[in-house]
């Protein structure tokens, strides 16, 4: 499944939010976009799901504009998977991931036998298959997000959009979710997360399409756009590449310059 962006322009109130803003995937790539907090990133899942129409420019979902999809069919191409859940009701898991096979049916039935099925190969898919009978609200941040991934599976599309999936996770379960999507885009998913962490970037990511103020300032593969100029850019900090046996690291300069020996050894390992 591929999904191509040419010339993306959105405005709010005659702001503009995004600015030619293009870039293609792939199926079974993982695809990070990068940037600081208003850049535009949501604004562009926004688009791509179909939330804002009126843009210029086009968003091509096999072949086919986004805009022109009705919600039904967009919704069986690409999924999204939210940071987190707000849940008024006391779900069960299994109820949780059934809400992804909804677009597979009549508007005024309700999930059968083959929806049920669905949804137990979507949890199985994740190895989350034990929790089908738990109360979401009960489970852990990790268990929940690993739910929510499944709801998307559920809805059988294979562009997955997920939104900062580890920003509420500790260190262990985001290292899990993200090992998780790394397998999706094996099985042949095609995944955009947007993220504000460059360290997960460079590590899980096939491509990087990196933002600043609505427009594109870098988009390629981690070797080829990730270096401190374009953290530099991104962040408004000094940020080495140290490269090692156990992969590339990023390193923030978080020291003053009258500490000469500390700089002038971080500053040799920097990839300028």
């Amino acid at each position: 499944m591929t999904l191509m962006v040419r010339n993306l322009s959105f405005a709010y109130s005659f702001r503009d939010i995004l600015k030619n803003v293009s870039f293609q995937t792939s199926q079974g790539e993982i695809l990070a976009v990068l940037g600081p907090n208003g850049v535009g990133k949501t604004t562009l899942f926004r688009c791509i799901l179909g939330f804002h129409r009126h843009y210029r420019g086009s968003i091509l979902v096999q072949g086919r504009e986004a805009r022109t999809l009705n919600s039904r069919k967009l919704s069986s191409d690409v999924a999204y998977i939210p940071q987190s859940h707000g849940h008024a009701f006391n779900y069960s898991v299994l109820d949780m991931v059934l809400m992804g096979t909804t677009s597979s049916i009549n508007p005024l039935s309700v999930p059968g036998k083959r929806q049920e099925e669905t949804a137990y190969d979507a949890l199985a898919r994740i190895g989350a298959e034990h929790l089908a009978g738990c109360s979401f609200s009960h489970l852990s941040g990790g268990e929940q997000q690993l739910v929510l991934i499944a709801r998307a599976l559920a809805q059988k599309a294979k562009i997955l959009l997920m939104d900062e999936p580890t920003s509420n996770l500790d260190y262990g379960n985001q290292t899990r979710i993200l090992q998780q999507i790394r397998l999706l885009a094996d099985y042949g998913y095609t995944v955009l997360l947007s993220s504000h962490n460059p360290q997960q970037a460079l590590w899980y990511a096939d491509n990087i399409l990196a933002m600043e103020d609505g427009s594109v300032v870098a988009f390629g593969t981690p070797d080829d756009v990730m270096n401190s100029n374009l953290l530099k850019t991104l962040y408004g900090i000094d940020i080495a590449l140290v490269h090692s046996d156990y992969g590339t690291l990023l390193a923030p300069q978080l020291f003053g310059d009258h500490d000469t020996s500390r700089g002038e050894k971080l500053h040799a390992t920097m990839d300028r």
